[in-house]
C-alpha cells in the first residue's frame, strides 16, 4: 500500500514539474520581450526624471510576477493545464484563450500605465502569443506522452441496476485513453458475486444503484485501496455542500437549504448590474449587425419573446434574436432538434455562436434573470419534467441565468435529470468566484458545437423516453 502511494505521488510530481515548466517558459518569453523591449522604451522616456534606477529595477520584476501570476489564473481557470483529463484540442483551446487574454490584461496595465497608444505598440505583444501558443502545441504533445505512460487506462468494472449504463459507456468510450470498461455486472448478480469481481480490478465505476448497495461498494473499495468512481446522486450533491458541525464527540452536517445570503444576493445583484450595462453597450454594434440580417433575410421580427419561469417559479417574458420562421410553434412547444427545419440560416449562425441570447442582458438589468444561473425553462415544459423528475424545481432556488453550471459543464441536449444535479451543484456551492469562473468558462464554449447541439428529431423536450431512467430520476 505504501509503494502504491509513493508511485502516485511521485506520479503528481511530473505532472507538477511539467506545469512549471510551461509557465516558466511563456513567462521568460515575456520577460525577454519585456527587457528587449517595452521596458527599453519606457527608461528612456524616464531617464529624465530618475537619475537612480535601483527600485525601479525591483518594479521590472514585480510586471513579470505579475504576469506569471495573471497566466496561472487564466490556466487554472481555463483547463490550460489539465493534460490527460481534457481532451488535447480542449487543452490547446483553453491556452490559445489564457495566453491571450494573459497578454491582453497585462498590456492594458502597462498602456495605462505608460500612455501607449495601443495599436503602435501591440504588434510586439501579439506576436508573443504566436510564440506562446506554439510552445504550448510542443508542451502539450510531450505532457501528453508522459501522462499516457504514467497515467495509462485501467481495466474498469462497471456495476449499473435498473437504470441502462449504455449512455455512461458511450462517454468512457469517448475518452478510451483514460477510461476502459473492461466488464458490467448488474445487481441481481449478487452482493458475494459483485465484491469477488470488484476484488479482481484497479478501478471501479458505480451507476445509478441505490443507495444501500452502493454504500457497501464504496466502503470495499475504501478498505481495499481501489479507485471508485460513482455517479452522484441529488442528496450527494446537498451532503457535499453541507456543514460540518462537531456536538462534543458527535460530528454532525448542516444543511440550511436557504439559497443565497442577503450578502450573497446584493453583491451577484450588483455584479449583474455592472455586467448588464457592460455588455449592452459593448455588444450594441453585434446586436445591430444581427438585428439588420434577421431583418433582411425574412422581413419577419427581429426580437423573439416567450414566458419562461424564474426563482421561485415567477413568470417572465424573455427576449431573443429570432432564429427560427415565423410562427414556428403553432403546432406546440418543442425545443429546437438537431436537424430542425425551423431554423433559417441566419439563426444557424447565431444559435452556432450563441448570439441570439444577446438580449437577455436587458433580462437581466432588469431584474429578471442574473448572469449566471440555472437555464430558464417554459412551465409547461417544467411540469412535464416534474412528472418524472419531481425534484425538477430545486433548480428555482435562485435566478434563471444567462449562463450557468449546467451551460459550461453540460449541452443543450443533456438530459433533465443530469442538468438538474449541475444546477444544484451551482446553487448548493455559490460563491461570487464560482461565478466569475462560470463567466471565464462562457468565453470558451462559445465556439464549440456540442454545446449548441438540440435534442433528436424524435424529441420534443430534452426528456429521453427510457422509463428505467425515469424510474431513478423520480427517486425510487
Amino acid at each position: 500500500m505504501a509503494d502504491t502511494h509513493s508511485k502516485e505521488q511521485y506520479k503528481r510530481f511530473i505532472m507538477l514539474l511539467g506545469t512549471i515548466l510551461i509557465v516558466a517558459v511563456q513567462t521568460a518569453m515575456f520577460a525577454c520581450l519585456w527587457y528587449n523591449y517595452y521596458a527599453n522604451r519606457e527608461l528612456k522616456s524616464m531617464r529624465k526624471y530618475f537619475r537612480y534606477f535601483y527600485y525601479y529595477r525591483r518594479g521590472h520584476w514585480t510586471i513579470i510576477v505579475l504576469y506569471a501570476v495573471v497566466l496561472i489564473l487564466f490556466m487554472k481557470v481555463l483547463g490550460g493545464f489539465r493534460v490527460g483529463y481534457l481532451r488535447n484540442l480542449d487543452v490547446l483551446y483553453s491556452q490559445i484563450l489564457s495566453v491571450c487574454a494573459a497578454n491582453a490584461v497585462e498590456y492594458l496595465q502597462l498602456a495605462l500605465i505608460a500612455k501607449w497608444k495601443f495599436l503602435q505598440f501591440a504588434t510586439p505583444i501579439a506576436v508573443l502569443a504566436l510564440m506562446q501558443i506554439a510552445v504550448g502545441v510542443v508542451w502539450i504533445v510531450a505532457m501528453r506522452s508522459i501522462y499516457a505512460r504514467l497515467y495509462p487506462p485501467h481495466e474498469m468494472l462497471l456495476i449499473y441496476g435498473n437504470i441502462s449504463p449504455k449512455a455512461l459507456i458511450r462517454k468512457l468510450q469517448s475518452r478510451g485513453d483514460k477510461y476502459k470498461v473492461k466488464e458490467t455486472v448488474h445487481l441481481k448478480a449478487g452482493m458475494e458475486t459483485i465484491l469477488n469481481k470488484i476484488a479482481q480490478y484497479e478501478s471501479v465505476i458505480i451507476g445509478d444503484i441505490p443507495s444501500h448497495e452502493r454504500n457497501q461498494f464504496l466502503k470495499f473499495c475504501f478498505q481495499n485501496n481501489i479507485r471508485c468512481y460513482s455517479v452522484p446522486k441529488i442528496s450527494d450533491i446537498m451532503i457535499i455542500s453541507a456543514s460540518e458541525i462537531d456536538l462534543f464527540d458527535s460530528p454532525l452536517l448542516l444543511f440550511r437549504n436557504q439559497g443565497m445570503t442577503f450578502g450573497q444576493s446584493f453583491c451577484k445583484r450588483a455584479m449583474d448590474i455592472a455586467i448588464g450595462f457592460c455588455g449592452c453597450v459593448i455588444a450594441a454594434p453585434v446586436m445591430l449587425v444581427i438585428a439588420a440580417a434577421i431583418k433582411l433575410y425574412d422581413g419577419g421580427p427581429v426580437f423573439y419573446s416567450q414566458e419562461r419561469i424564474t426563482k421561485d417559479g415567477r413568470p417572465f417574458q424573455i427576449y431573443k434574436f429570432r432564429s427560427m420562421i415565423v410562427e414556428s410553434e403553432k403546432r406546440g412547444a418543442r425545443l429546437a432538434s438537431e436537424h430542425d427545419d425551423r431554423i433559417t440560416p441566419v439563426g444557424k449562425v447565431i444559435r452556432r455562436l450563441h448570439v441570439d441570447e444577446l438580449p437577455q442582458l436587458f433580462n437581466v438589468l432588469v431584474g429578471d434573470m442574473s448572469f449566471v444561473g440555472p437555464r430558464p425553462e417554459r412551465e409547461e415544459i417544467t411540469r412535464e419534467y416534474e412528472q418524472s423528475i419531481p425534484q425538477f424545481r430545486f433548480r428555482l432556488k435562485v435566478k434563471a441565468g444567462l449562463t450557468g453550471y449546467a451551460q459550461v459543464y453540460g449541452q443543450y441536449n443533456t438530459v433533465p435529470y443530469d442538468k438538474l444535479k449541475l444546477d444544484l451543484t451551482y446553487i448548493e456551492n455559490y460563491s461570487l468566484w464560482l461565478d466569475l469562473k462560470l463567466i471565464l468558462l462562457t468565453v470558451k464554449i462559445l465556439f464549440q458545437k456540442e454545446k449548441s447541439e438540440g435534442v433528436d428529431d424524435s424529441q420534443k423536450t430534452a426528456l429521453k423516453a427510457d422509463a428505467a431512467r425515469q424510474q431513478e430520476q423520480a427517486g425510487k
